[in-house]
């Protein structure tokens, strides 16, 4: 593992450099790793893995949109493409990539199938923290693993196709062979991370959860509408609502943000934003860190953890869901943030 500094504090990381894809083929050679639910991040990690030369088959319901989208994305059926319990008896590494609802649904199949020496793979920790609400205990003679990519399986897959990486947290909650560790930052490398940092499954879904529903999307989502509201209710069109609060952000600064970093980017805008940004930072900082705390607090508590099991196992919650996300889609500033997509200098 490489040490690295970061901020002043030293912290071990593991990069291509020192366990290249030749030796994360070697660690995995033998396996078959079966990816189970081809959703958010199953096309991508099973995509790259098989790019990467790792020995893949994907599980997946026949007759669903994703068993339809695995076909059109070249998994063959009955070669590489196979029903869920079949994937699981086949696989060495059952990739669970399924949603937190999924996984307890699907997890007496699983765990019929986990038999010794074999590799349980999660990218989320939360379905062995709550183990008291998921039901989901694995056996003691399996590993237990972890590699959670940084951002969407979309956004895996794409830098992937352009060369570059996601950075994943990867985590050893049972090592049963003597070889949990190797094969966690194996199939972190194959599945195309830029870089991998220890955690455990505690701190992983902890700050999974407080980031999903802080700058990651929630908080972001809300700081962009009253933006906008109060734009608007000044008179501002919508077209230059959205465009100072969405667009120049997503699109000029945020990248730039990505690349430098805030110092850089305070030091490279206009005096009179300097001194706009340093002087309305204070009272940002104060008036959301303490929601942040409340945040933290619920996901710590297993308070949203609960609500998610709660809301997602309603016979209902897909339709409930779609309503939610419809009211999003169909809410000024986003249909404004569509019109606007339309006329950016690519899509004409």
């Amino acid at each position: 593992m490489a040490k690295i500094n970061f901020g002043g504090v030293e912290e071990e990381v593991v990069t291509r450099e020192e366990f290249p894809l030749s030796k994360a083929q070697e660690v995995l050679n033998g396996e078959t790793v079966a990816v189970l639910g081809y959703g958010v991040q199953g096309p991508g990690q099973a995509l790259n893995l098989k790019d990467n030369g790792i020995n893949v088959i994907v599980g997946q319901r026949k007759g669903s949109k994703t068993w339809d989208k695995a076909v059109a994305d070249g998994w063959v059926p009955g070669e590489t493409l196979f029903e869920l319990e079949e994937a699981c008896e086949k696989g060495t590494v059952l990739q669970f990539l399924l949603s937190d609802a999924g996984q307890i649904a699907l997890w007496p199949t699983v765990k019929k199938h986990l038999t010794p020496g074999k590799a349980l793979y999660f990218s989320h920790g939360f379905g062995v923290t709550y183990k008291e609400k998921t039901g989901i205990v694995p056996p003691e003679d399996v590993d237990v693993i972890l590699v959670a990519p940084k951002g969407s399986g979309t956004s895996l897959r794409r830098l992937f196709v352009e060369g570059k990486g996601l950075n994943s947290s990867f985590a050893i909650h049972q090592d049963a062979t003597g070889n949990a560790r190797q094969k966690a930052i194996a199939l972190g490398i194959g599945v195309g991370s830029g870089y991998l940092f220890e955690t455990d499954f505690y701190k992983e879904v902890s700050s999974d959860l407080t980031g999903e529903r802080g700058t990651l999307m929630g908080a972001i989502q809300g700081l962009f509408r009253a933006q906008y509201e109060v734009l608007r209710e000044n008179g501002h069109s919508p077209s230059e609502a959205f465009n100072e609060t969405v667009e120049e952000a997503t699109q000029s600064l945020y990248p730039l943000i990505a690349e430098n970093g805030m110092d850089w980017m305070y030091a490279n805008c206009s005096t009179t934003a300097q001194r706009g940004a340093l002087d309305w930072m204070g009272p940002f900082y104060e008036a959301t860190k303490p929601v942040f705390a409340q945040l933290y607090k619920s996901v710590i508590d297993g308070v949203e953890a609960q609500k998610s099991i709660d809301s997602n196992s309603q016979p209902d919650y897909r339709e409930k869901l779609e309503a939610e996300l419809k009211e999003l889609e169909e809410s000024e500033m986003w249909q404004a943030g569509k019109a606007v997509r339309k006329l950016r200098p690519e899509n004409n």
